[in-house]
């Protein structure tokens, strides 16, 4: 008997396990690999089961969805046609003819190197968010947006007992609904946006009821837990002496710009700032597959321009997890009738490719509403630290920029450490282009990790004995 196809899925969030389900459904047998103990992503976090969390599903919407991947995940495991190693921190995926190798570190510590071979890959990496410095924004306290959230779904634990949400995007609604539900008393959030800009989308936001509708139960939400609506407004100062104590806000004018004596202070234990997110594309870099400035591109297939790989989410460009969704299922699909040899039928992905279609131009729209107020680049003084991993200043950058000629932040890096340390530039890099007046662009890394000299010396002896 043949053996099926195996594709290889890295990334078990909603376009990971949508794909991970409609090619084992097809004739495809998956491993399905990702860094968390169990699946779901960011989007879908559980709670470990150690604590016993009674209503689980108070934490997400569409709890439905998250059953209906779990169980055909379940059953497809059960049947054999998906393995899936959760655990496992890709760092490196090897293209050599037709077949794929990918590589992973297992567990905790991230030591154990681990090689999975498959006929085609596909990629769910997902993205990270974008981080902006302002004056007292390392102080204890100040945490990600994303972090609070991931806090909250994944350890039942709240950061503090007075937040200020703050920033721009829609993550910013389920994040401060979400500390509210859990007893925290969310002092504000706090919006650059314009409520006016809204009201320009109308076509679209009338092409997407179910968006809209969310959007008015978080907005319900926040009015039963009496939670202060700044919009038009920003956080220009985290204030606090071993720990965050409170933040200043000032709104801003019609063109993003701070308006002089509409400072007020807000006391507060927490801050969770968030501007929006980045693609993760460290690994279809390295496999040469083509960007799209930022985001992976892909085709109506969701294949990437590299034969024998796919991707989908927000790799291919930040939208949310119904875009996920609808991504994961069209590469799973495809990655299927490709490597059965059957002809591929975009009939059997209508709907999706639909949903597709409408959420992107919705994506698209909403990115021109949702974006860091103009004033951002100055609320970072010459003091402000701008990369945490080399403590690199604001000062720094501009004198590099201003007083050593660099314009890009690869320079900005070679001059100053910028993006040197753990974090390889993921956290500092935009705020380093916005310091230097330039565009944001990918930095090819090797490797997606930092990954032990050890398992390097191991890879590289099993490639010489391989090549004997």
């Amino acid at each position: 008997m043949t053996e099926r196809p195996h594709l290889a899925v890295i990334g078990a969030g909603p376009a990971g396990l949508a794909a991970t389900v409609a090619a084992a459904a097809h004739g495809v047998r998956v491993t399905l690999l990702d860094s968390a103990a169990r699946a779901g992503g960011q989007f879908y976090r559980q709670p470990a089961d150690e604590l016993n969390a009674r209503r689980p599903q108070a934490l997400h919407h569409r709890w439905r969805t998250w059953q209906r991947l779990s169980d055909a995940l379940a059953r497809h495991v059960e049947a054999g046609r998906v393995t899936h190693l959760t655990d496992h921190h890709v760092w490196f995926v090897e293209r050599r003819l037709d077949r794929f190798t990918v590589h992973a570190l297992l567990g905790p510590e991230q030591e154990v190197p681990v090689e999975v071979r498959a006929d085609a890959v596909l990629l769910a990496t997902g993205g990270y968010e974008k981080v902006l410095p302002f004056s007292g924004w390392t102080l204890p306290g100040v945490l990600s947006a994303g972090g609070a959230q991931a806090m909250l779904k994944g350890s039942l634990a709240v950061p503090g007992r007075t937040a200020v949400v703050a920033g721009t995007g829609p993550l910013l609604l389920p994040v401060a609904t979400g500390l509210a539900s859990a007893g925290v008393e969310v002092a504000a959030l706090v919006e650059s946006a314009d409520p006016k800009a809204f009201v320009r989308q109308t076509r679209v936001l009338a092409a997407q009821p179910g968006k809209v509708a969310e959007g008015a139960q978080y907005a319900a939400r926040l009015l039963r837990h009496r939670v202060k609506l700044l919009t038009r407004h920003t956080v220009v100062e985290a204030h606090g002496d071993e720990r965050l104590e409170a933040v200043t806000v000032v709104a801003l004018d019609t063109d993003g710009r701070l308006r002089p004596g509409t400072e007020r202070r807000l006391p507060c234990d927490t801050l969770a700032v968030g501007h929006g997110m980045l693609p993760h594309t460290d690994l279809a870099e390295t496999l040469g597959c083509r960007l799209d400035g930022i985001a992976v591109h892909v085709d109506d297939e969701q294949r990437t321009d590299v034969p024998g790989v796919w991707a989908a989410g927000e790799t291919t460009g930040i939208g949310g997890a119904d875009l996920a969704l609808a991504e994961g299922h069209i590469a799973g699909r495809s990655a299927a009738a490709r490597l059965t040899g059957a002809v591929p039928d975009p009939r059997g992905w209508a709907a999706a490719a639909k949903s597709r279609s409408g959420l992107r131009e919705f994506i698209a729209d909403l990115d021109t509403v949702y974006a860091p107020p103009a004033c951002w680049t100055d609320l970072v003084t010459d003091d402000t630290i701008v990369c945490r991993c080399e403590e690199v200043t604001g000062g720094a950058v501009r004198e590099a920029v201003a007083g050593l000629g660099a314009g890009d932040v690869r320079t900005v890096k070679l001059l100053t450490r910028a993006g040197m340390g753990w974090c390889q530039g993921r956290m500092c890099g935009p705020a380093v282009a916005g310091l230097a007046g330039c565009e944001l662009t990918p930095s090819r890394r090797p490797f997606a990790r930092p990954v032990p000299l050890g398992v390097l010396a191991h890879a590289g002896e099993a490639l010489d004995d391989e090549h004997r």
